[in-house]
């Protein structure tokens, strides 16, 4: 089937931005899609408009019905950059779609404050959590937030005071493109953008307070930086651990027996779109894994109530596990057949009857076995002297393709 639908990107400028081209798809489309106010746009036409409603499901039906025929759909900017564009074209497919993009509100941005778009973290506050922003957060970074509505650059001010932040450099361009374009900056801390419009973006110069405690996002975060009591996996174990654990982006881990959740945040740390299941049965810890992932990965943790192996019914398929949290019968067995192929299992024992079933594993299956002893520098009276801690087995296999 040839296009049928055609999205057309459209600035603040209204109809006199098309091209010549999007004009000439809009006037052959029998009807057009779109918000409201892109709708009111189009005036006295022949077009039948169809506002989109929420549930956006209940639109798209509308739209299946009236599949093949000659269909517009209005967007702003770029539909293809946190735009309904995506939404259509993994629903029908490219052939069935031609986008017609505008200049997105992240390039008109950029160009008003000469910023390189390459070197920008280009994030979106609508329809979706403001916390993604804390993830994006390290000195001198630079980032452009699309936001709600007028309330968006006092929401993310205000987060950025509480994360120790206060000192950035906000930006709040409204209306890009359009006649009432507005450029306005204050800090952070003291941000006080009267009457906002709903139609802005946000541009944030990250600059960290005094005293703020900026963290590489490689894996290894100081066993201080979270909350915890004591039950966790420490530093350096953890970083060998996520190493073996591999994380791709969009990609889920199960976290059994998780403590604080140290294994978890790291994971979703490490790449864009990681997610973690946190499996753990003490409730004072499934407290400490929400605040330790609220400061670190907002939104990407998920805490599971249980004991593994019966915690595990009815859980997203994982393509990493790890198992930190007292490995026992029935533990491992549960999660090997829940593992994806090509999927990593990591496992870590102290006790002897846990190495005793690590071991077992490894013969029968296989993959990497370390045993791993650490000593720490430590006063001895007025001297120092070295502080062994208890050795920790370390397994890790990826699951077989063909499994």
């Amino acid at each position: 089937m040839s296009a049928w639908l055609t999205v057309i990107g459209i600035g603040d400028g209204g109809l006199d931005t098309l091209t010549p081209d999007a004009r000439r798809h809009l006037d052959a489309a029998r009807t057009v899609f779109g918000g409201e106010r892109h709708l009111s746009m189009l005036m006295d036409t022949h077009h039948e408009r169809i506002a989109w409603r929420s549930p956006l499901s209940d639109s798209l039906a509308e739209l299946d019905a009236r599949r093949g025929e000659a269909v517009a759909v209005l967007a702003s900017g770029d539909p293809l950059w946190f735009g309904i564009g995506a939404t259509l074209a993994r629903r029908y497919g490219l052939d069935a779609l031609k986008v017609i993009p505008s200049p997105s509100a992240f390039s008109l941005a950029a160009a008003r404050l000469g910023w390189p778009l390459q070197d920008v973290a280009c994030l979106s506050a609508h329809g979706r959590p403001i916390e993604n922003v804390v993830r994006a957060l390290h000195p001198g970074a630079r980032l452009l937030v699309l936001t709600e509505d007028a309330d968006g650059p006092a929401a993310i001010a205000a987060l950025l005071t509480a994360r120790g932040y206060g000192e950035s450099r906000l930006t709040v361009l409204e209306h890009l493109g359009g006649a009432a374009e507005r450029v306005r900056t204050a800090p952070a801390s003291s941000c006080d953008i009267p009457d906002a419009a709903d139609l802005n973006l946000v541009a944030v110069e990250c600059r960290a307070d005094p005293g703020t405690q900026p963290y590489s996002p490689a894996a290894g975060l100081p066993d201080e930086a979270f909350v915890h009591d004591g039950k966790m996996t420490k530093r350096v174990l953890r970083t060998a651990a996520i190493a073996a654990l591999a994380p791709q982006p969009g990609e889920v881990l199960w976290d059994v027996g998780a403590g604080c959740g140290s294994i978890a945040v790291e994971w979703c740390r490490a790449v864009p779109g990681g997610r973690a299941l946190a499996i753990e049965p003490v409730a004072a810890r499934r407290d400490m894994i929400a605040a330790n992932a609220d400061r670190f990965c907002p939104g990407s943790v998920t805490v599971v109530e249980g004991v593994a192996p019966a915690a595990y019914a009815g859980l997203a398929r994982p393509d990493g596990v790890f198992v930190g949290g007292g490995l026992t019968d029935g533990v491992f067995d549960g999660a090997w057949e829940a593992l994806r192929p090509g999927g990593r299992m990591v496992a870590h024992a102290v006790t002897l009857e846990s190495e005793a079933i690590l071991l077992g594993l490894h013969r029968r299956l296989g993959g990497e076995l370390l045993r791993i002893s650490l000593e720490q520098a430590s006063p001895v009276g007025p001297y120092r002297g070295w502080r062994p801690a208890m050795p920790v087995l370390h397994w890790h296999l990826t699951k077989p393709e063909a499994a």
